[in-house]
């Protein structure tokens, strides 16, 4: 089967493809800067230089496909310009277009459980909906890009399945999360918000899930492809369990996150920070509850997500070899 893929230089992009590969699939990756799919190359992908925004780059990338995967997103936090809307958006449009007008047979289109917004402490499924207001810009696109985008066109018969994964994490370079655990594990993470907690998905799990929305996912739905939900307190708390490093023990309540996030928003104004400490980080971390289950995905796809104790173990694992940090050993779970 020939795929085309969106997004295959970044986090899950580059496990989804990987896989298509060493199952023997032809993939043709749409990546603005070649030298960063090299890796790919080298893996047997034909790579297709070009951008979301140039409609007959997605075009004659596409064409003769047999399905595609459109994954590539904006997802920096604290963006001054419209770029988290272009991409995000109107990038997302060009590629269903493009599906539509060339009749490929069917398509998953990665969302995020971020179009739910702040669950405020529930578990929701594929049908809750959030209309607004939104955290930040990664969201509102994100949700612009589901219902104004993907939806109207699935019920217009473009045979498209969407995928929504949590908060992805595992032992890959370009993690999202990774500058939280890099500090941790320096013992430079001061606190910790308390109240906050996200559906924690593997990397390597959500790939296989794009995969069996692919193979078994019905055109037209959405599936939730996250992983059991853990407060930030619970996981630096296990962090510790794992490595022997102690998680910080202060905590900050949402009132003071939010306080920060207002401070934050004044200061990267004029000066840059780090992803951790932008207005819009701080804002999501607020207490928020970002949650979404997965029992849809368990029946329909046969998705099985690890437990947080083995992820985390593979992830700090792998970071502390990263940084060359000298820790005895993590336990094994």
């Amino acid at each position: 089967m020939r795929y085309f893929v969106t997004g295959a230089t970044g986090f899950i992009g580059g496990q989804v493809a990987a896989r298509l590969l060493a199952q023997g699939h032809e993939v043709i990756a749409l990546v603005r800067n070649p030298e960063k799919a090299s890796h790919l190359a080298a893996m047997g992908a034909r790579i297709q230089p070009g951008d979301l925004l140039d409609a007959e780059r997605v075009v004659a990338g596409m064409r003769g496909a047999d399905g595609i995967y459109h994954l590539a997103a904006w997802v920096q936090m604290g963006a001054r310009d419209d770029r988290a809307y272009r991409v995000n958006v109107e990038g997302t449009r060009n590629v269903l277009t493009a599906m539509r007008d060339l009749g490929i047979p069917k398509g998953v289109y990665t969302s995020s459980v971020a179009v739910y917004s702040d669950t405020d402490g529930e578990l929701v499924d594929e049908t809750f909906r959030h209309d607004g207001p939104w955290l930040t810009e990664y969201d509102r696109t994100k949700w612009l890009a589901h219902y104004q985008v993907a939806l109207p066109m699935m019920a217009e018969g473009l045979p498209l399945v969407i995928v929504q994964p949590g908060l992805v994490y595992g032992p890959v370079e370009g993690n999202p999360i990774q500058q939280a655990f890099e500090l941790y594990l320096k013992r430079q993470l001061p606190a910790v918000p308390s109240q906050t907690s996200f559906s924690w998905t593997h990397v390597a799990d959500v790939a296989d899930g794009h995969l069996l929305a692919m193979e078994r996912g019905r055109v037209g739905e959405a599936y939730n492809l996250t992983g059991p939900r853990h407060s930030l307190v619970e996981t630096f708390e296990l962090c510790e369990q794992l490595t022997g490093i102690p998680a910080p023990r202060l905590t900050a309540s949402p009132e003071l996150v939010k306080g920060l996030a207002a401070i934050a928003r004044l200061v990267e104004r004029v000066l840059p920070l780090p992803l951790v400490m932008r207005s819009e980080s701080l804002r999501s971390l607020a207490g928020t509850t970002y949650g979404g289950s997965y029992e849809k995905a368990k029946a329909e796809l046969g998705y099985a997500p690890r437990s947080l104790e083995v992820g985390m173990a593979e992830t700090l694992a792998y970071e502390i070899r990263r940084l060359g940090i000298d820790v005895p050993a993590v336990a094994s779970v």
